[in-house]
């Protein structure tokens, strides 16, 4: 069974890893904050939650399996709302996404037009 425990965690680490990979090179590649912070967010936590599953596997240690599970549950609780927040105060202070995303549903949710950061309300 620890062969098989091992190549399982050679995996989770190993899809992991190119889920961080794919995240940095979102960081690098997309046009704006937000698509951005949305590879950083989404394929960044995938990748952190995958490696910390398999040190939790891995793991001698009950402490050590109980602080890498909690890990996880931290990642999946904070990175999508603190990624959602930071995109609501960017836009709130006119950060304005690439002429491309159509439409802006946000700005007809909160009365701003484009034209307007500051919005009529």
């Amino acid at each position: 069974m620890s062969g098989f425990l091992d190549v399982l965690v050679g995996v989770m680490i190993v899809i992991g890893a190119l889920f961080a990979v794919v995240a940095s090179v979102g960081l690098l590649r997309f046009p704006d904050l937000y698509t951005r912070m949305h590879a950083a967010s989404k394929a960044g936590t995938l990748g952190s939650g995958l490696m910390l599953l398999a040190l939790a596997l891995e793991a001698p240690h009950l402490d050590i399996f109980t602080r890498a599970v909690a890990g996880v549950v931290f990642f999946l609780l904070t990175a999508p709302v603190s990624a959602h927040l930071l995109a609501r105060a960017a836009y709130l202070t006119g950060v304005k996404p690439v002429p491309q995303t159509e439409p802006d549903d946000y700005s007809r949710a909160i009365g701003v037009t484009r034209s307007d950061p500051e919005g009529e309300r």
